[in-house]
């Protein structure tokens, strides 16, 4: 049996324990083999040298985000805890904190973390359009939603708009239960859950209740001119050819636009075609518009969202010529 000590000199040991010890509690329960022990900003690990090398490493990796953000809620510590799979690490510990494209009211740091995910931050960067194309579970939404929270923080723009079709309803919410906000909000929630990881609560209710941020059906961007902001299409297979080209004319001055959409998940009526793919072949080649491509090498979602997205692909190859996809 061998010992080793890890000091926590540079961290809060208050924030680091949690209240009452129940980070503590969770960190003793993730290494039942070890005998661990807490004085002053010490920490004792004492059992076998391979079990304390890896708890070691865990809790140096939970040290180095502390001096990094200051606090870290207990679900982020247990995620850090159990991430044996690199990439859940890596959401957390970013080895070029320029790379961060939002700090989190919980203490988690956004970034792309993929290839085509950093394809899109330098996209944005260059030119006002861009088109992020790719299956469900690539980041594009959320790292669209990022890019345009960076941008309300460093006051690039004054605001922040997101938009997708309600293709569910038609775009005519009216049958629907409860007020305005309570017929659309389950169109957009996608949206607001990606807002939630990344700006405060109280914070949020305020851009919201003076429109800095406002999430919209597209059909209310009709007869609009947004100027000084950051506009997202999201889900715009599901928009035809008229909506996306009004959404796309509704762009003012001083604004960026990512349009989001997945080719192979179109929910429209029948005799309704999607305009995604129209506008993406005829802006092509104009200069400001950018496009990129995701793929399942961009999944981050869980591992086997890879593997169902592979196998549908395959399954459409094998079909004979003219079926009728979705």
């Amino acid at each position: 049996m061998t010992e080793t000590i890890i000091n926590l000199d540079t961290v809060n040991p208050i924030e680091f324990f949690g209240v009452n010890n129940s980070k503590f509690d969770i960190l003793k329960k993730k290494f039942p083999l070890l005998k661990i022990l807490s004085r002053g900003t010490q920490i004792k690990l004492s059992g076998a040298p391979e079990q304390i090398e890896f708890a070691k490493e865990k809790i140096e990796l939970i040290i180095q985000y502390m001096e990094r953000n200051g606090h870290l809620s207990e679900n982020y510590f247990e995620q850090i805890l159990g991430g044996d799979d690199a990439e859940v690490i890596d959401n957390f510990i970013d080895k070029n904190p320029n790379e961060v494209l939002v700090f989190g009211p919980n203490g988690k740091t956004v970034r792309a973390r993929t290839a085509n995910q950093k394809r899109m931050v330098t996209a944005i960067d260059k030119n006002d359009i861009v088109f992020a194309i790719g299956p469900a579970g690539t980041g594009k939404t959320y790292t669209a939603v990022a890019l345009a929270v960076r941008a309300l923080k460093n006051k690039i723009v004054k605001k922040i708009i997101l938009t997708r079709p309600a293709v569910e309803a038609g775009e005519n919410l009216g049958f629907l239960p409860g007020d305005l906000k309570e017929k659309i909000d389950p169109y957009l929630r996608p949206l607001y859950d990606a807002l939630d990881d990344m700006i405060p609560a109280d914070k949020l209710g305020y851009y919201m209740s003076t429109r800095t941020i406002e999430i919209a059906p597209l059909a209310y961007m009709r007869g609009r001119t947004l100027d000084n902001a950051f506009i997202i299409l999201d889900e715009s297979q599901n928009a035809n050819d008229l909506q996306i080209k009004m959404f796309l004319t509704r762009i003012g001055a001083n604004a960026k636009a990512i349009i989001t959409g997945d080719p192979t998940q179109v929910d429209l009526p029948r005799n309704q075609k999607s305009g995604l793919e129209k506008a993406v072949r005829i802006l092509n080649n104009i200069e400001g518009i950018s496009h990129i491509e995701l793929d399942e090498e961009d999944v981050v979602r869980h591992k086997l969202v890879k593997a169902i997205i592979k196998a549908y692909e395959k399954e459409k190859e094998n079909e004979p010529e003219g079926s009728y996809h979705r």
